[in-house]
């Protein structure tokens, strides 16, 4: 028994639609495996920060490197200064109000060791220190 052209041409677009689903569904059981699904969310972490450090870097007043400056100084003055050593001047890369103690414009300062004058001994009788309630290690100090 033959068949005609109408009963093949259905048959040729039933193999054809079986085998697109096969692969469709091949490609969803890939895209949904809990392996993959697993590792994009241990990385969206890491993806995120290197989203955000790439718009720091074009948005930035600096350029490319001081940049990257100015962003590391953010984490304080000791990872600044493995890149580059202070100071830091105020508006230049690597200021942050933050790292300047003092409030004078400059941060990350290389601070010299300043050394204490001799005091006088103290006095072995302390004054009347107020008295101290203590409950366990907690301290209450009558203001």
């Amino acid at each position: 028994m033959a068949l005609n052209d109408s009963e093949q041409g259905s048959n040729k677009k039933n193999s054809r639609a079986a085998a697109r689903h096969r692969r469709a569904d091949a490609l969803r059981r890939r895209a949904l495996s809990p392996f993959r699904i697993i590792v994009m969310i241990l990385m969206l972490p890491a993806t995120t920060a290197a989203i955000a450090v790439g718009v720091f870097l074009r948005t930035s007043e600096f350029e490319g490197p001081d940049a990257l400056l100015h962003l590391v100084a953010l984490a304080g003055c000791q990872a600044a200064e493995a890149l580059v050593p202070g100071p830091y001047w105020d508006g230049e890369p690597g200021y942050h109000a933050r790292n300047d103690t003092d409030g004078d414009g400059v941060a990350c300062r290389a601070t010299t060791p300043q050394f204490a004058t001799p005091q006088p001994a103290a006095d072995p009788q302390p004054a009347a220190a107020a008295p101290q309630r203590q409950v366990g290690t907690a301290k209450f100090v009558r203001p």
